[in-house]
């Protein structure tokens, strides 16, 4: 009899299990705002915005029958979701079907000419909003709220069986914009050779008859190739390329994830760059899709789990008192500081931070990260459980602040201490803010 290694029997099953075709369901739905309204990203637009040059749009997919318990992903074009209205997406899909916590993820393209969503990035402005252009926010973000839910149970309802498969390509056209001098953050520019993650992960769910169905793709650059001047709701980049790929797919959907992108912009930038960068986004999938690309199944594994990241320090009221003689994007945060602690209320100590991790049959491991993270972070987990097994989505479940480095700390500026302003926390986050987030991806995938 013929004796086989039980670890490459195990691997040997794993693969026919991974080629055997999976439950897979789509849905998209148009999410551009009633107009006028104002955007979010830049701090320089004078007034709402009035047109919408292109629609904005949120996408499902949905992956495994309720047997094993199906895993579902949804990307919005707009800038962030809250960990408020992310929750109640979640409790909307699982009053409707029992979906575990952590089988769902909600991500977004990051883009900058999209509605305010109420509940992030509050001092944005550095000053109170009238109540008229308010009351158009907290509709808009009850009416995505709504619609979040819709497409998730849309893709939930329409699954069929697809032969699901990645491959990993790459794109050039993010560029670190972190200028350093003698070790410390000084500014935005290009730097070439910077940290940037170039890494493009391709996910294709294709029918029996070969026609593609769905794409799930990762790219890690902020959708700002359009900039403060362009008062328009637009998807940027990422709509560009999600629109291409769905033209050339008819009744395919494309979600375009973000990646680790924190301290990365696209170059060029400007309105022509946009269907630039998009075609370079769509033709790097293309040409994985006429390659060999790996066969994978349906999520085996999924964990979900909610750190608490402390700041540096405790701040004072002197420290926010000595604050409102500077600039107003940081004297406007202290004056609500201020104002919360008149009030009797205590400060925020910690931010509520998501970590969600799943493993799908055929040896790939998908990490969902909250907030704005830095490329150093997917770059080590890259290094850490290998480039060719691991994808690293960020930008999900909640976007709370921008999560910096060991490095980025160090060499302070924007991403690690300024952007907090606008955030609306009083102070930086913990020093070991990367072991902590790093060592829970670990944890959770182990």
């Amino acid at each position: 009899m013929r004796l086989i290694c039980p670890l490459l029997a195990g691997l040997t099953f794993s693969a026919a299990l991974a080629a055997a075709p999976v439950p897979v369901g789509v849905a998209r739905i148009d999410i551009t705002p009633e107009l006028p309204i104002r955007l979010t990203g830049y701090t320089n637009r004078p007034t709402e915005a009035d047109r919408a040059e292109s629609r904005l749009h949120a996408r499902a997919l949905a992956i495994g029958g309720d047997a094993e318990g199906p895993a579902i992903v949804i990307v919005a074009e707009v800038l962030a979701v809250s960990e408020r209205l992310t929750e109640a997406v979640v409790a909307g899909i699982r009053a409707r079907h029992p979906v575990p916590r952590e089988r769902i993820a909600v991500g977004v393209t990051h883009q900058h000419t999209g509605p305010v969503i109420a509940g992030t990035a509050p001092f944005m402005f550095s000053r109170d909003l009238p109540a008229d252009e308010q009351a158009r926010i907290d509709r808009y973000a009850a009416t995505l709220e709504r619609k979040l839910v819709e497409v998730a149970l849309e893709a939930l309802a329409n699954r069929n069986p697809a032969d699901l498969s990645w491959a990993q390509g790459r794109a050039s056209f993010a560029v670190n914009r972190r200028r350093i001098v003698d070790g410390k953050a000084v500014g935005y520019t290009d730097q070439p050779g910077g940290p940037v993650d170039h890494a493009l992960p391709v996910m294709r769910a294709a029918d029996a008859g070969g026609s593609v169905r769905a794409v799930l793709l990762n790219y890690a650059c902020h959708c700002t190739t359009l900039k403060g001047g362009d008062n328009y709701v637009h998807p940027d980049w990422a709509g560009d390329a999600a629109r291409r790929l769905e033209t050339k797919h008819p009744g395919a959907v494309a979600l375009v994830a973000i990646g680790c992108g924190a301290d990365s912009d696209p170059q060029p930038r400007g309105l022509a760059a946009v269907a630039k960068h998009g075609q370079t986004i769509a033709e790097e999938v293309t040409r994985l899709f006429a390659g060999k690309m790996r066969p994978i199944g349906g999520v085996t594994r999924a964990h979900f789990r909610r750190l608490e990241i402390p700041f540096d320090r405790e701040v004072t009221r002197a420290e926010l008192e000595s604050r409102l003689s500077l600039p107003v994007m940081t004297s406007y945060p202290a004056r609500k500081f201020l104002a919360e602690l008149d009030a009797g209320r205590a400060l925020p100590k910690v931010v509520p931070y998501p970590v969600q991790t799943w493993r799908f049959d055929g040896d790939l491991s998908m990490v969902f990260l909250g907030g704005e993270v830095v490329a150093d972070y997917a770059l080590r987990l890259r290094r850490e459980l290998g480039a060719d097994r691991v994808w690293i989505n960020a930008y999900a479940n909640s976007v709370p602040c921008y999560i910096p480095s060991t490095r980025v700390l160090a060499e302070g500026g924007y991403e690690a201490e300024r952007a907090m302003d606008f955030y609306g926390l009083p102070t930086r986050l913990i020093g070991d803010v990367e072991e902590r987030i790093i060592s829970t991806v670990h944890e959770l995938l182990r």
